[in-house]
C-alpha cells in the first residue's frame, strides 16, 4: 500500500470510530462542560477611547495596534459588474501576516487521534469551542503581545518533530479580511506528549458527531478539518483487496450506517456530471468575466458609515466595528482589549445538493468578494448575511434561497447553527445547511454555478479555490449517517 493510501485510510478509519480510548463520549461533553468553570471569562464592550495599545490614526484614517502588528481596521470603496450591489464602502481588517491552524495526530492502537483545545475567544458565543491544537497569528506566536508561546507550536514549525500530513494555505472572510490567508495543517507524531489541562484526543469520527451541536467546534478547527481527504477510489480498491480482516468486517457490520451517497460522491471519478477539464475552463471564465475594484480609504470617508465613541456603524442591516476587554485565565496573555466585528444578524450558508447519473452533486457557486484574492472564489450555493432581514423582502433573494426556506421537494441532510472565528467576530453567527433536491428537480443555472462531486470539490480545495463558508459546510459532511 503506497504512502497516500495509507495517509487516507488512516483518516478515513478515524471518521468512522466513535470509540474513544481515553473517555466515553458523555464523559468528554462534561469535561468540556468543567472547563468553562474552572477559568473565568470576562468580555466587555468598551468605548475605543479605553482600548489599551489601539488607537485610530491620524484623523482616524484606520485602526490598529501601536506595534503596527496584529490587524488593522480601514476602510475600501468596491466597485465590481458582479451580483445586484455594484458599488460600496465598508470597514474591512487588513491582517496580511499569515498565521497557523494546525492540528497535531497521533495513533494509537491503529487509530488516528486528533490533539484538540478547549479554547476562549472573546468573541465567541458560548466563549468555549472546540478548537485545533494550534490557533494563532504570526504576532502571537512571534509574542508581539509578550505572552507565553502557544502549546505544541514547536511540532507545527519544526519539521524534524512532526510528520506533516497535510499543508494548505486556506483564506479566511473575503467580505471582512483583506486577502487574509491562513496556514492549514495537519502532522503527526510518534512520540508520548505531555497531555496539557486544556486539551484531549478525539477521533475524527468525535468531532464529526460534534458538528452536529450548534456552536462547539470553532470555525478555525472546520477549517482544517474541511481539507482533511478521507476516501478515493484508490483507497476503496484497497479496502476491498489487501485491508485487514478487522477494517473490512467493520465496513460489512456497519453498511447499514454509512452514507454510500455521500462515500460515491467522494470517489466517484467518471460519473461526474462535468469534467475536471470543464470546471476548470468554468472557473476560469469566472474570473476573466468578472471584475474587482478595491481601493483601501480613511475611514472617515466611508460612505453611509459613522464612526462614534463606542462603533463604527451603518445600520442595523449590517456589521459594526466595536471595541472590547476581556479577562482570559486560559489564554497565553491573561487580559488584554482589541477591536471586533458585531453582527448580532444570523446568516444562511447553504448548499444544494442532487444526484445526477446516480451520483451525488453540489450545487458550488463562483462568488466576487471584496477581500478576494483572484477575485473568485467557490461559495456555497446561498451564502448571505443577515437572513431575517432577506427573507422579509424577495427583491432580495439571493438565487436559491426559496429551497432552503421551504424543503417541501427535497430533504435537509444537514442543519446547525455555527459561529465564525471568536478572535475577530463578536457573536456572529451562520445557519449552516445541506439540502437534498429530489433527482426530478430540475433547476435553470446562472452563469456562476456549477455541479461539482464531493470528489472534485476536494481535488479543488487544496488549490485554495473554495473560500471558508464553503469549507466549513464541507467539514460537517459525514460518512456516517
Amino acid at each position: 500500500m503506497n504512502k497516500n493510501i495509507v495517509k487516507k485510510a488512516k483518516f478515513f478509519s478515524s471518521s468512522l470510530t466513535l470509540e474513544n480510548q481515553f473517555q466515553e463520549f458523555d464523559e468528554f461533553l462534561i469535561w468540556f462542560e468543567n472547563k468553562k468553570k474552572e477559568e473565568q471569562f470576562i468580555v466587555n464592550e468598551i468605548p475605543f477611547s479605553k482600548l489599551d495599545q489601539w488607537h485610530f490614526s491620524q484623523n482616524q484614517e484606520s485602526l490598529g495596534h501601536q506595534s503596527g502588528k496584529f490587524f488593522k481596521i480601514e476602510g475600501v470603496h468596491v466597485k465590481t459588474n458582479f451580483g445586484l450591489n455594484k458599488e460600496w464602502h465598508q470597514p474591512i481588517i487588513n491582517q496580511p501576516e499569515i498565521g497557523i491552524l494546525g492540528i497535531l495526530t497521533k495513533e494509537f492502537n491503529g487509530i488516528l487521534y486528533f490533539l484538540m483545545q478547549a479554547k476562549m475567544e472573546p468573541g465567541n458565543v458560548n466563549i468555549l469551542q472546540l478548537s485545533p491544537t494550534v490557533q494563532a497569528t504570526k504576532s502571537n506566536f512571534s509574542r508581539v503581545h509578550n505572552g507565553k508561546l502557544p502549546a505544541y507550536l514547536d511540532y507545527f514549525i519544526d519539521s524534524s518533530k512532526s510528520e506533516v500530513l497535510i499543508d494548505q494555505l486556506q483564506t479566511e472572510q473575503g467580505g471582512r479580511f483583506l486577502r487574509k490567508r491562513n496556514r492549514n495543517i495537519v502532522v503527526r507524531i510518534k512520540e508520548d506528549i505531555e497531555l496539557l489541562p486544556d486539551f484531549c484526543w478525539l477521533t475524527l469520527g468525535e468531532i464529526k458527531k460534534l458538528f452536529e451541536v450548534d456552536n462547539f467546534v470553532n470555525m478555525d478547527a472546520r477549517s482544517v478539518i474541511s481539507i482533511i481527504p478521507l476516501i478515493d477510489y484508490a483507497l476503496v480498491s484497497e479496502i476491498q483487496v489487501n485491508s485487514t480482516e478487522k477494517v473490512k468486517d467493520f465496513l460489512i457490520k456497519n453498511a447499514n450506517s454509512l452514507n454510500i451517497d455521500v462515500i460515491n460522491s467522494a470517489c466517484n471519478e467518471e460519473g461526474a456530471y462535468r469534467t475536471k477539464d470543464q470546471i476548470i475552463s468554468w472557473y476560469t471564465s469566472m474570473k476573466v468575466d468578472n471584475e474587482l475594484e478595491v481601493k483601501v480609504i480613511p475611514l472617515t470617508q466611508l460612505r453611509n458609515w459613522q464612526i462614534t465613541e463606542n462603533n463604527i456603524f451603518n445600520s442595523n442591516r449590517y456589521f459594526s466595528v466595536i471595541g472590547v476587554e476581556v479577562i482570559a485565565g486560559t489564554r497565553e496573555v491573561k487580559s488584554w482589549t482589541q477591536p471586533l466585528i458585531k453582527d448580532l444578524n444570523v446568516g444562511l450558508l447553504g448548499f444544494l445538493t442532487k444526484k445526477i447519473n446516480g451520483i451525488l452533486h453540489f450545487l458550488v457557486q463562483a462568488k466576487v468578494e471584496p477581500g478576494n484574492i483572484d477575485i473568485i472564489e467557490l461559495s456555497p450555493t446561498v451564502s448571505s448575511s443577515n437572513i431575517d432581514y432577506i427573507k422579509s423582502n424577495k427583491k432580495l433573494y439571493p438565487n436559491f434561497l426559496e429551497y432552503f426556506i421551504d424543503c417541501q421537494d427535497s430533504k435537509i441532510i444537514y442543519n446547525t447553527i455555527q459561529s465564525e472565528e471568536g478572535g475577530r467576530f463578536y457573536h456572529q453567527q451562520n445557519r449552516n445547511m445541506i439540502v437534498e433536491l429530489n433527482e426530478s428537480v430540475n433547476l435553470d443555472l446562472p452563469e456562476n454555478y456549477i455541479w461539482m462531486t464531493l470528489s472534485q470539490m476536494m481535488d479543488f480545495m487544496k488549490y485554495s479555490m473554495f473560500n471558508i463558508e464553503a469549507r466549513n459546510l464541507i467539514s460537517s459532511i459525514n460518512f456516517l449517517k
